[in-house]
């Protein structure tokens, strides 16, 4: 994780690594086996050095041409673990957003102790309805994908009756910036920071926000959230990232340890809450007036 990969990095590496191994226990040059399979000269060098991911296709064309079918089963197994742990959204939503809600709900069922960052919106677990259907019509917009916003809304909603079971611990720890964005209309949002500002009082949930006065420990680079100690998930702009290994989760456990100690909790947060409610309304009367 030091030098800037990522077990999806390493996964990707390592399945390249025994691509390489399986071409050159058949003698075959990659400019060689390139030719045979009529791919770019460039294809082989790449997927061997991790810069590209195999197709299922690719996989069994390589295992065939370097006389390894055997072992087909065992690549792809590996590279099916792989899109695992890096699943591109147009994957993940090819069957709607309400069908990935559904399946979050799945995973949100088994944590008993959920951990999460946010650095540039609102968690999904603690937003509002308008919140979310503005949320999920920029996914639309952005990504292509069917509109299910109304069905996805509802899911949405229904993940969160997860919040008031006594059972379910959460801490959250959220950037005054996220609070700040115009992500959504001055009206949404205003609604928005309400809910938040009741969410501080419930007992099986700790809500921390950093203001821009606080020194950071670690910057806050990207979201992310934390399933019990099985599971850390993040988002980039084209795929969802789910990291397994121990080692990850130790050290995405330990970031949030720093974030979450530098964060105001209770009436120090509800302060935050209140100065950002107060100028965000004061600015719309000015709009208006």
């Amino acid at each position: 994780m030091n030098n800037g990969t990522t077990g999806v990095d390493e996964a990707r590496n390592a399945l390249g690594k025994r691509l390489r191994e399986l071409r050159v226990a058949a003698k075959l040059s990659g400019k060689g086996l390139a030719e045979s399979l009529s791919w770019p000269g460039s294809k082989v060098s790449k997927i061997e050095t991790g810069k590209q991911t195999p197709t299922d296709d690719d996989i069994r064309d390589w295992a065939r041409a370097t006389n390894a079918e055997d072992q087909a089963a065992s690549l792809l197994a590996a590279l099916h673990n792989l899109e695992l742990q890096h699943a591109e959204w147009q994957r993940v939503l090819k069957a709607g957003m309400k069908s990935h809600q559904i399946s979050l709900s799945q995973l949100d069922e088994r944590t008993k102790l959920y951990r999460g960052f946010e650095n540039t919106v609102v968690h999904g677990l603690m937003q509002t309805p308008e919140y979310a259907r503005a949320r999920f019509a920029q996914v639309v917009m952005v990504h292509k994908v069917p509109n299910d916003i109304n069905e996805a809304v509802k899911a949405r909603m229904q993940r969160q009756e997860m919040l008031y079971r006594p059972d379910r611990r959460f801490h959250f720890v959220i950037t005054e910036a996220a609070l700040r964005y115009r992500l959504v209309d001055r009206d949404i949002m205003l609604g928005q920071l309400d809910r938040l500002m009741a969410l501080t009082s419930m007992r099986n949930i700790l809500l921390g926000i950093i203001d821009f006065k606080t020194k950071y420990v670690t910057d806050p680079r990207h979201g992310f959230w934390i399933y019990d100690d099985q599971l850390v998930q993040f988002e980039s702009y084209s795929a969802e990232i789910n990291l397994r290994q121990p080692s990850e989760i130790e050290f995405y456990a330990t970031i949030f340890d720093h974030l979450a100690a530098v964060a105001k909790y209770g009436p120090d947060a509800r302060a935050v809450l209140t100065r950002v409610i107060q100028q965000l309304a004061a600015e719309d009367d000015d709009l208006g007036s």
